[in-house]
């Protein structure tokens, strides 16, 4: 069996299957049962998944569980320090560097980007970061700073453990980075217990410019001296899943807006859960969180809440509300917003932004890639004509032959002007083949631009892939003429990686805008690298920043 059929395998199950395990025996006792099942893995963050795959290798589908043990063996050598790191190599001239200083050969997926409006030489990005494979506390959610307005990092790590009742629980994945208006720097993600998944939250962190470039790196905690939960979970059979967070004034001085998925196990069966979205606002110093306020009513099956604070102090909240998925049915998503007013915690109803009925689905995938993939919409908000605009773009697919199969999903985007109430037509973005992974940004000069992943340069297959920028006319929505770029002048092949393959490449990138500028976020396998020393040196997973004029 090759690799391409047991990635595809991986996502129907195999993946959900070895993380179900959770556990390793310690000290003699008997493995705990994992709270989940292979459908509810299936439907949670697969950056969870591998972390277990990729750290427990006897877990791993036969096929590859040589390629695993031997990881596993060059894991365990890197951490006593024992190998020979090499330099980077490879990487393409253009607007898109390396933003890390990862000489391991370990990935990083999954990216996030923010930058200071007042001072943009400060840039924070943030990713899945396996190096923490070889952290002693399993802290994975990476972060890279830079002072020079992107053209180095200056400074960077594995976000450190939160406290919870007096235990440390590491950083666990799934980045989210904001800045404030006065440049303090915030950094978040999913936290749990790597062994037994419990106790398990969502961890905000605080920083600012000149303590990220003089503080040791790392996991030191000096470098975010302000971090909580949160949330946690109440007890083994939740799992709090898919933050985002945003930072901004809310009519009532600044605040932080965060959003997450509560997975509640409820047994016996693969797809016997439940799943709501909560949100939770904080004081900007983190010392003060409002409780958990449930927003997605009785929706049972949802997943990928979006948080915006609007140019208008209000907070937008967009998430995805699943039907079929647990009666086996093909699934259609309902894409869903509400609004809670400037000064309020409280939010208003819940309005449609669209019933998207061909889906990228969870445990689907797109025609020609392996990789992990489903459709997540992502909104901002901008000031048009005066008025107050939310936009929303989801990639949605064009066929789906036997319910789970994506051919060339489109990027789709609609505008609301009245809360949601009533909603444009949608307008498609992308120009044919397979477009996925789309993120908006808006700053307050009224730009406004869109990118995603799309494989239109790979004529045959519709495989590999590059990043496409578009910025877009906020009056119309449609893109402005002479304004597509492709960000990757090398097309990129996201099988490339070395220990992933083409299993994971992440849920989602991020872009940024400002003044005229945009920040794209993503990950690519230009770079060559010795796999934490050995070999010879080959592609692997990177995280970029590109930098372009809209």
């Amino acid at each position: 069996m090759d690799r391409g059929t047991v990635s595809r395998l991986a996502r129907l199950g195999l993946v959900a299957l070895a993380v179900s395990l959770v556990a390793m025996p310690a000290h003699g006792l008997e493995e705990p049962r994992s709270p989940f099942a292979s459908g509810q893995w299936g439907h949670l963050s697969q950056s969870v998944a591998v972390r277990y795959w990729v750290a427990h290798p006897m877990r791993a589908p036969s096929s590859l569980r040589s390629r695993f043990e031997a990881a596993n063996r060059a894991i365990a050598l890197g951490r006593s320090g024992r190998v020979t790191l090499s330099a980077t190599t490879g990487a393409p001239e253009g607007p898109a560097i390396v933003f890390n200083r990862d000489h391991t050969g370990l990935p990083q997926n999954e990216e996030s980007v923010t930058v200071c409006r007042n001072s943009p030489q400060n840039i924070l990005v943030g990713a899945n970061d396996y190096r923490g494979l070889l952290d002693p506390q399993g802290n994975i959610t990476g972060w890279y700073f830079s002072n020079t307005g992107g053209k180095s990092v200056q400074n960077e790590g594995l976000l450190p453990p939160v406290s919870l009742d007096g235990l440390e629980v590491p950083s666990g994945g799934d980045p989210v980075m904001a800045a404030d208006s006065s440049c303090n720097l915030f950094a978040g993600g999913l936290a749990f217990e790597p062994q037994f998944m419990f106790p398990n939250g969502i961890g905000i962190y605080r920083s600012s410019p000149a303590t990220l470039a003089s503080c040791p790196g790392g996991t030191s905690p000096a470098c975010w001296p302000s971090r909580r939960l949160v949330a946690a979970a109440p007890d083994p059979t939740h799992f709090l899943d898919k933050p985002w967070f945003d930072v901004g004034d809310t009519g009532d001085g600044e605040h932080v807006w965060i959003t997450y998925t509560d997975f509640t196990a409820t047994g016996p069966g693969p797809l016997d859960f439940t799943a709501s979205l909560f949100a939770v606002r904080c004081t900007p110093d983190l010392a003060t969180c409002t409780a958990p306020i449930l927003v997605s009513g009785s929706d049972q099956d949802v997943q990928f809440g979006d948080m915006t604070i609007g140019p208008d102090g209000r907070t937008y909240l967009t998430w995805v509300a699943v039907s079929g998925e647990l009666e086996g049915l093909p699934q259609q998503f309902t894409i869903k917003m509400r609004v809670a007013d400037a000064g309020s915690t409280d939010f208003g109803p819940t309005e449609v932004v669209d019933v998207e009925a061909l889906p990228i689905p969870f445990n689907g995938f797109l025609h020609a890639d392996d990789f992990r993939v489903s459709t997540y919409p992502k909104s901002t908000v901008a000031t048009v004509n005066g008025q107050t605009r939310v936009f929303v773009v989801w990639d949605g697919c064009k066929f789906r032959p036997l319910a789970s199969i994506c051919e060339e999903p489109r990027i789709e985007l609609r505008y609301s002007d009245d809360d949601g109430a009533t909603w444009s037509p949608i307008r498609i973005l992308s120009k044919g083949a397979d477009n996925y992974f789309p993120t908006i940004a808006a700053d307050p000069s009224g730009d406004l631009a869109v990118a995603w992943y799309t494989s239109r340069f790979d004529l045959l297959y519709h495989n590999t892939q590059d990043a496409e920028l578009v910025a877009l006319d906020p009056a119309t929505g449609q893109v402005l003429a002479g304004h597509r770029q492709r960000v990757t002048r090398v097309t990129n092949e996201p099988e490339a990686d070395s220990t992933l393959g083409g299993i994971f490449i992440g849920d989602y990138i991020e872009l940024f805008v400002d003044r005229g500028t945009a920040y794209v976020g993503f990950n690519a396998n230009y770079a060559k690298k010795n796999l934490l020393g050995k070999g010879h040196p080959v592609a692997q997973q990177d995280d970029y920043l590109a930098i372009l004029p809209l």
